[in-house]
Formats: C-alpha cells, structure tokens, sequence
C-alpha cells in the first residue's frame, strides 16, 4: 500500500469518525432539547391543573352560599311571624290589608352600591343593607353613604366565609365584633341587626344554629332573614324582569314581605330589575320601608319553638 493510499484511509476514517461524533452529538441533542420541552410542558399543564382546580373550588363555594339560600327559603313558616314582644301573629294578608315591603341587599358594598343607591334616591325609597366587612376607602365611603341617605345598615359578618364563621362559637364571636366594629367606625352607627350568612336555618353550618341565635339575642342584636327571594342568590341566570316576577309573585301573599336582594359586584341584573320592582310595588299600594325597631321581625327559625 502506497503512502498516498494509507493517508487516504486515515482520512476517511478520520471523516468517518467524525460523522460518528456529529451523530452523537444530534441524538444528545435532540433527547436534551426533547427533556426540556418535557419539563416545560409539565410546568404549564402543572400550573394550568392548579388554576383549574382553584376556581372550581371557587364555584363550589359559590354553589354552596346559593344552595344555603334556597335551602333557607323552602324552611320558612309563610303563615306566622314574630313580631317585636315575641308573639306569633298570621303574616298572611288580606284583601284590604296595607302591603309593607322591605327591600334588603346582601353582600354589598360594591360599585353596584352606588347604582342601587342612585335609583333609590330618585324614587325616594328607602333600604335595608345587610354588608360585609371591606377596609378600603371606597367601601368606606359607601358604609357612609348608606346611613347618611336615610338607609338602614345591618350586618351580614366581616369575612362571609360559612367555613369560618360557622366553625365555632369564639369564632362566630370574632366575625360579629369586627364587623360591627368595622361598620361603627365607618359610620359612627352602632347596628344591632344582623343576617346570617345563608340564614337562619342554612344547612353548612357545622354548629347548632341555635347557639349563635342565642349568643346574638344575649347582645341585643336583632337577626333578619326573608320570606321572598328574587332569585338573584341562585346559580340560574334570571332577567331582571324575570327577577321582578319572582318578588312580586310572593309579596301579594303577606302583610310583612322581607325581600333578598344582593348588591355584589356581580349583580348587574339587580341593579337593572330595581326601578321596575319599586315601580310594580308601587302600582299595587305597597309601602316600601327600612328595617326599623318597629318591623315585624321575619325569621328561618322561630324564637319561641327554638330556644324556650
């Protein structure tokens, strides 16, 4: 074999081997590029997996504030009141009886606060606000706004979280002073209405309701529930007009009609319905009214057959 030959061979197999490595290289490459892809991905369908999983947790809970209220509405006595001095009276009206409607919102305050206040003041009407606890100025001003409109402002708890509030009677305690105390530095308005989150007779509280009754008639603080609902608590996405029918199906039926409506962010609906409602309660002799000392008191669960 010739030198030119063996320098021949020696190169090929130096290409060759070169091919080899380049070969190698890719496939190391590839399987890197492959793994990383891998990771990413799983990050992202990690990440997505948890956000998923975050607002069907959210949904639930919604579902289970709505499925309380309607819970609460279906425990309801509609023939019997009580009224201010304990005694049961009939709630159910007669033809030539005068119609006393209080229209009440939960959960607020929020943007829609002011809407529902606008529409109020232009029909003159007062209401009753059942709030949550917020801190920031704007919630604050709204607290104000309230109470200097000539509305009612009672308490619907600080937190609103049925799993806290209800877990124990320290912390249904806890919830109570904040957001009075809450409301009366805000307003000056020492309240001593309150709702129940999800009423009187919700069904998710993990404490026998009556002790949270108790401890609230041991402050003097007066608990309201309802005995119409328009609807807008539910998971069924109702018009407004539909949610004017649904109130005004009922308040016929009653001398004292105690009206759930909700002034969340997310009640536009309700803001829509409310002149139309003021006007149909007004075309039937209706007296609109704020929950005052003198309302005859509608509740879920009976004082007198639930704690004597």
């Amino acid at each position: 074999m010739t030198t030119g030959e063996r320098e021949e061979q020696i190169q090929n197999r130096r290409n060759k081997r070169k091919r080899v490595q380049r070969m190698k290289s890719m496939i190391v490459w590839t399987i890197s590029l492959w793994m990383i892809i891998s990771m990413v991905l799983l990050a992202f369908l990690t990440v997505k997996v948890i956000s998923l999983q975050h607002q069907v947790n959210v949904l639930s809970a919604s579902l289970t504030d709505s499925s309380a209220d309607i819970t609460s509405t279906s425990d309801i006595s509609d023939a019997l009141v009580t009224t201010q001095n304990g005694t049961a009276e009939s709630n159910l009206a007669d033809a030539d009886d005068t119609l006393k409607v209080y229209l009440t919102f939960d959960d607020g305050p929020s943007e829609n606060t002011d809407e529902i206040l606008d529409i109020l003041d232009d029909y003159g009407v007062k209401a009753t606000f059942f709030v949550v606890g917020k801190s920031d100025e704007e919630s604050t001003a709204r607290y104000q706004r309230i109470v200097n409109e000539g509305h009612t402002i009672g308490m619907h708890s600080y937190s609103h979280q049925y799993s806290d509030i209800y877990s124990s009677l320290d912390a249904f305690q806890a919830d109570l002073s904040k957001i009075q105390n809450t409301i009366y530095d805000a307003t000056g308005v020492e309240t001593n209405l309150y709702r129940f989150p999800g009423g009187s007779s919700n069904k998710v509280s993990n404490t026998d309701m009556t002790e949270y009754i108790q401890y609230l008639n041991s402050q003097g603080i007066t608990y309201y529930d309802w005995n119409v609902s328009c609807g807008d608590a539910t998971s069924q996405a109702y018009t407004a007009d539909e949610l004017v029918e649904n109130v005004m199906g009922d308040v016929v039926k009653y001398k004292t009609s105690v009206v759930l409506l909700h002034d969340a962010d997310s009640k536009t609906q309700t803001v829509q319905a409310l002149p139309k409602l003021i006007e149909s309660l007004q075309s039937v002799g209706a007296m609109i009214l704020p929950i005052s000392d003198d309302t005859t008191v509608i509740q879920h669960v009976s004082l007198q057959t639930d704690l004597n």
